[in-house]
Formats: C-alpha cells, sequence, structure tokens
C-alpha cells in the first residue's frame, strides 16, 4: 500500500510535469525520493548538494506554490540531502533542509512564473499602484544572458531599441516567431527587465496566451470583467507569449482585441510570440491579425554551429565549469535543432557529473549523450543532407529550401525530406521547419513521391543509390 507521501508526492509530480520540459523533469525530479509526511511537512530525498542547489535555484516557486496546493497554506517542504551514498556497511549520510522562505523566493524568481497567475490577487484591488506590481517576469532573462548570432540578430536589435523608448518607435506592436526553444521567451522578457531597470514608473506585465485565457475565464465566472480589463489596461508594456493558442477562443479574442486597442491608442507598447508569421496563424479573427502586422515581425532562427559554440561557453562560464575546445565542438555539432535541447543536454551533462563525482570530458559526454544525440562520427545531421543534396543537383542551398515549385526543385527538395526522415531523429514537423518552415502533411507527400519514384523510374533509382552512398557514409562534399 503507498504511503500518505508517495501520494502527495505523485500529485506534485503530475503538476510539475505540465510545467516543464520533459529533459527537465527526467534529470532533476525523477530521482527525488518521498521520504516522510509528518506534521504537514513533506521530506524529500535529492542525491546530491549540487541537486539540492539547482532545484533551489530554478524551481523553488514552483515547489512553493505545489506544497501549498497539496499540504495547504501551513504545508512545508524539507530536503534530505545524500552527502555520502556509503557502503553494504554503512547507512548513506544525509542532512535535511528546509525549502527556503517565501520572502526568498519573491526574489529568486523560477524559471517558471507561476506564483498565482491568476487574476484573483491583482485583479481584485480597485487601486493598483502599476508599477508596484509583479509583472511575472523571469529576472534571469536579460540581453547580456542571450547570446547574439545570425539567428537573432534583428529580434535582439529590434528589442533593445523598444526598451529605450517603449511605445515610442515604429515597432509597435513588435511580434517575434520561430520554433520551440529559440530564445523567443528570452527576448521578449529581457525586454521587459531592461524597461524596469529604465523607467522604474512604467508598469510591465508578462503573461502566456495561457494565462490571459484562464483569467479571462475566471472572470466571466466572477462576473469580474472590469477588473481583468482594468488590470491590463494598466500595463506600460504588455508581454503575451504564444498568441498562437488564442486560436478558436473567441471571446478571449474580443476582449484581447479591446485591450489591444486601447493599450495601441494610447501609445503603450504591446509585444507577443508566437510560433509562426502572423499571416500563418489559424484561428484568429482578421481585425487582430491586421493588427499583428502593424509594427514589426522578426524571426528567430535555428542557431548555426558558431552561436551554439557560444551558448555553450557562455552557460558552461555561468555555472563555473570549464569544458575543453573539442568537447564544446563535439555538443555543439550533436545538437542542431534548438536551444532548449542544447540547454537540456547540458544540464543532463553537468548531473552526471556531479551524482558519479567524475570531470565532465568528451568520453563521459559520449557515454551520457549515447541516448539522446547519435555519436557524431556517425551522425548524418540535417545540414550535411540538404549540402549533399544541393550539391548533387546543382542547385542552391536557399533555393532547396525557398517557396519555389520548379520541378528539378521541389524533387531535389522531397528526396532531401526523405533522406532527412531516413538518417535523422527529427520529427515530420521538424522536418518540415528546416525546409522553410513546411507543414508535416507536406514531407509526407514528399515521401510517398520518392517512394513512388524509386518503384516506377529505373533510371531515377541508380541516381538515387548514388546519392544515398554519399549521405550514409558521409563522403566529403
Amino acid at each position: 500500500m503507498r504511503s500518505d507521501c508517495e501520494v502527495v508526492w505523485d500529485n506534485c509530480l503530475q503538476f510539475i510535469q505540465g510545467e516543464i520540459s520533459e529533459q527537465s523533469f527526467k534529470t532533476w525530479f525523477q530521482p527525488i525520493v518521498p521520504k516522510k509526511l509528518e506534521n504537514n511537512t513533506l521530506t524529500i530525498q535529492v542525491p546530491s548538494q549540487f541537486f539540492y542547489e539547482w532545484i533551489e535555484e530554478h524551481y523553488l516557486s514552483l515547489l512553493q506554490r505545489i506544497i501549498h496546493q497539496e499540504l495547504g497554506a501551513h504545508g512545508k517542504l524539507e530536503y534530505s540531502i545524500i552527502v555520502d551514498q556509503g557502503n553494504t556497511h554503512q547507512k548513506p549520510f544525509t542532512i535535511k533542509l528546509p525549502l527556503h522562505p517565501p520572502s526568498y523566493a519573491q526574489q529568486h524568481q523560477s524559471k517558471h512564473p507561476i506564483a498565482e497567475h491568476s487574476f484573483k490577487s491583482p485583479f481584485t484591488l480597485k487601486n493598483i499602484g502599476g508599477a508596484s506590481q509583479a509583472s511575472y517576469l523571469n529576472p534571469n532573462y536579460t540581453f547580456e544572458a542571450f547570446i547574439e548570432g545570425a539567428c537573432n540578430q534583428l529580434a535582439k536589435a529590434a528589442a533593445q531599441a523598444i526598451a529605450k523608448k517603449p511605445g515610442g518607435t515604429s515597432f509597435n506592436p513588435f511580434m517575434i516567431y520561430g520554433g520551440v526553444g529559440l530564445g523567443k521567451t528570452h527576448v521578449v522578457q529581457a525586454l521587459g527587465n531592461e524597461i524596469k531597470a529604465l523607467f522604474a514608473n512604467k508598469f510591465v506585465l508578462y503573461a502566456s496566451s495561457e494565462q490571459f485565457t484562464a483569467q479571462f475565464i475566471e472572470a466571466l465566472r466572477n462576473n469580474s470583467i472590469q477588473d481583468f480589463s482594468h488590470f491590463y489596461l494598466q500595463a506600460d508594456l504588455l508581454i503575451i507569449d504564444d498568441v498562437q493558442f488564442l486560436a478558436g477562443k473567441e471571446k478571449t479574442q474580443e476582449i484581447f482585441f479591446h485591450i489591444f486597442n486601447h493599450l495601441h491608442q494610447a501609445g503603450k507598447q504591446i509585444v507577443m510570440t508566437s510560433d509562426c508569421p502572423p499571416r500563418e496563424l489559424k484561428g484568429l479573427q482578421e481585425r487582430l491579425l491586421s493588427r499583428f502586422k502593424w509594427g514589426l515581425t522578426a524571426d528567430l532562427q535555428q542557431p548555426d554551429f558558431e552561436t551554439r559554440v557560444a551558448i555553450i561557453q557562455s552557460k558552461m562560464e555561468a555555472d563555473g565549469i570549464n569544458m575543453a575546445d573539442e568537447l564544446v565542438q563535439y555538443v555543439a555539432h550533436s545538437v542542431d535543432t534548438n536551444i532548449r535541447e542544447l540547454e537540456g543536454v547540458l544540464i543532463s551533462l553537468m548531473a552526471h557529473a556531479s551524482l558519479n563525482k567524475e570531470e565532465i570530458n568528451l568520453e563521459l559526454a559520449k557515454q551520457v549523450l549515447k541516448n539522446i544525440v547519435q555519436e557524431i562520427h556517425t551522425e548524418v545531421s540535417m545540414d550535411y543532407i540538404q549540402k549533399t543534396v544541393a550539391a548533387h543537383y546543382s542547385v542552391s542551398l536557399e533555393n532547396l529550401k525557398s517557396k519555389s515549385r520548379k520541378r528539378e526543385l521541389v524533387n531535389a527538395r522531397q528526396i532531401a525530406m526523405y533522406f532527412a526522415k531516413k538518417y535523422t531523429n527529427h520529427s515530420l514537423k521538424s522536418i518540415g521547419y528546416y525546409f522553410g518552415g513546411r507543414d508535416h502533411s507536406t514531407v509526407i507527400h514528399a515521401l510517398q513521391s520518392v517512394n513512388n519514384m524509386l518503384d516506377t523510374e529505373p533510371h531515377f533509382k541508380l541516381s538515387f543509390k548514388d546519392l544515398q552512398r554519399k549521405i550514409k557514409f558521409k563522403v566529403p562534399l
């Protein structure tokens, strides 16, 4: 029979899993063991001092909220930290430390700002002193901590220009779009933090579209739409993350439309993020989409190799860890999808080194990452496939990724997609993203077309096998 502490911790884990990435959840929360529940205090055992420090630094607010949710306002969390693993004759040596108090949490916000994001607390205050209200920004997101590269220069430069004159530039509204994990949230929150630092009297407000929707629904339920609107209309800078999730929510779009109009007419700055440009957003009112196009739209692209190297070096330096150039390049070559996955790999590497008390070196990296990325010497990267196919068919890389429907380009593009599916671990959606932002149905059609040509065109089959040999064995270009 499961103990009370196991039941409570399982409930906590279910909530936590929905708030953070899968990699972070597996690395930092799956190894935790619930030990006891006594006097409204849950004790959890963490594998090392490193684990304790990392959780306190990055997930403190998250843990506080879920403990209060599960155990009530007086609920507490206590860590049991394994200092010595022990042996067959001696039990592991542990120490116990309490969760930091709320005052500490307010000064060290989690990377996932979740502290009572419903409107109940702030919106019911009639005389809100705008700038004094919580902005729900992560103070760790700054321009200084954002690594600039060709993939993000425009977005960062525009955000810095806005920070100096919020609402006073032609970049209003400002929308950043791009795939998952490319740094959209970092840029917009850095913009918010910069404005707060430069203009102490301005009220900066950050919310995800899901939070905005949940707050609006609660306002409808409580007959407090006026309070809801009043709260958002006080913002000097309003940041709405992932506006694509407003799709299909007609009433939420309606209230957002009116808030948008009021703020824009008042010269207030509006910033949004999305996974695609406004013209490709589906399920949103045309009048909203029209307004999204008024200002500046900037995209974030996949970081190139040099930017990935700079990101790794910056992250390691911030954590006081030295990594050999060989290891930095290995990781940068191995993870070429997005920044979030790159950070997840680095976190896993640090965690394994800490738990096993080993130095971070190339051999450890290969051992640890073998289930996350393929070995670099056997990996066929998306970049290599695209360049090889482009060279084989004498087309430019730019045209291969373009929207052109010329037959020779379509054939080369479909073949490149086919090899991407065959030799990489990318999903159909991810493959489409690398070929000009196409959707997964386009990739499926490409795979079917290539298979049909292989079945019906002998000459194509011979050329295809020659190209396949180059890709499979990574013949130098």
